[in-house]
């Protein structure tokens, strides 16, 4: 049967005008206009330049030879759900209670568009400090929301109670939530102890949500990782996982903890969205979370070492950057001899220079004298992205 197109208009339905209306991800979208150059060389993701540990591939292995790969808990495997509770209470003085405390997410993605799309109406009001990882903005739009941005570059990247209270006063739509990310994703930026309980007073204060993304947690340099679900558990949606700790990125392993009913909640969700994480794979986060608790503080160290020889680097050829106290990213202001525009800068370093940074425009509208570059690239590779970046600087200088 053949159908008489010749009167038809119109072939298809729009598309979802929040969809249409979306600009792309810039972090993404600068990587393809780069990706094609020959030779060069990427700064750009957060990859852990380190091998996924052995017990942890071998526990894969396992689990497929023995037909773990059927569907597993929607939840999460209890086994894995009490383990992970266990790990996160003993490394950052939580007080979950067990299994129906957590969700097994498909990585720490997932678990944001879970949240936003569980906690927020139709024009709530979502409070960001900024600078912030592009794709939350995008999540935050499927989901409906309004982005409240805090720009924090006035004070070395640290959000503080007056900057909430401003933005607060100031907004014209109910704010439900604030997203916080330490160590923070672009500058590595992070708060002690006292920071957070003044934060989380201010948050009391105002009957706020707190997602909390603390996917860096163990990333965190000379000094203790505190949690907002430390202090304020009752209105703290907890999320990590296992891709920065543990060099997991594609095994796609994130959870989200909160008090047993906001869990339910987040359930009908993560069930409705994803279903479940593959029982192999969270078999292996079951040993990485178990065993391999060396890994991380080994990779932190290095870490370290890389952040102390890039940052003086950066110094040297004028940049100006605040000493990142975790993660593995430095966010530097340009020098003024090299113009104020990142995107151009960043654009004409992969072309000419061979290497590859993100435009601190991906993470803000206020960045955009800035750029991102990740150390968690191998030794070999910083090394040489350096040399290529001091050479293609020394040539504009002339």
């Amino acid at each position: 049967m053949r159908f008489n197109m010749a009167n038809s208009t119109n072939s298809t339905q729009p598309f979802n005008s929040i969809v249409l209306d979306m600009a792309p991800d810039k972090l993404l979208d600068f990587q393809l206009k780069v990706r094609d150059i020959p030779d060069i060389l990427r700064l750009t993701f957060g990859e852990p330049g380190f091998a996924v540990d052995e017990r942890i591939k071998q526990a894969t292995i396992d689990a497929i030879t023995n037909d773990r790969s059927h569907y597993a808990e929607s939840q999460g495997e209890t086994d894995l759900r009490i383990a992970a509770v266990a790990y996160f209470n003993r490394e950052y003085h939580l007080n979950y209670n067990g299994p129906e405390n957590i969700i097994i997410t498909q990585g720490v993605s997932e678990a944001i568009n879970v949240i936003f799309q569980t906690l927020l109406n139709d024009n709530d009001g979502l409070l960001v400090p900024e600078p912030a990882y592009g794709p939350y903005f995008s999540s935050l739009d499927l989901a409906h929301g309004v982005r409240l941005s805090i720009d924090t570059t006035a004070n070395d990247f640290k959000l503080t109670p007056d900057m909430v209270e401003e933005t607060i006063k100031n907004a014209t739509v109910p704010v439900k939530a604030i997203l916080m990310n330490y160590p923070t994703n672009p500058t590595g930026v992070t708060y002690s102890r006292d920071e957070i309980i003044a934060l989380a007073e201010t948050f009391t204060k105002h009957n706020l949500w707190v997602i909390s993304d603390e996917i860096y947690s163990v990333l965190t340099y000379g000094q203790e990782h505190v949690s907002f679900a430390e202090y304020i558990p009752e209105r703290t949606i907890y999320i990590n996982g296992l891709s920065k700790s543990h060099a997991m990125t594609g095994y796609r392993v994130g959870f989200i903890l909160g008090q047993a009913e906001t869990i339910a909640q987040l359930q009908k969700t993560h069930g409705t969205l994803v279903f479940a994480v593959p029982t192999f794979v969270q078999d292996a986060a079951l040993v990485a979370l178990r065993d391999v608790t060396d890994t991380p503080v080994k990779m932190r160290d290095i870490y370290r070492q890389r952040r102390d020889k890039v940052l003086s680097q950066l110094q040297a050829l004028g940049f100006d950057v605040v000493e990142p106290e975790g993660a593995f990213y430095l966010f530097a202001k340009l020098p003024a001899d090299l113009g104020t525009d990142g995107d151009v800068f960043a654009l004409q370093l992969a072309k000419e220079g061979k290497v590859a940074v993100v435009p601190g425009s991906a993470f803000s509208d206020a960045a955009q004298a800035y750029i991102r570059i990740s150390y968690a690239a191998s030794d070999e590779d910083l090394a040489e992205g350096m040399k290529r970046m001091t050479k293609y600087i020394e040539k504009v200088r002339g």
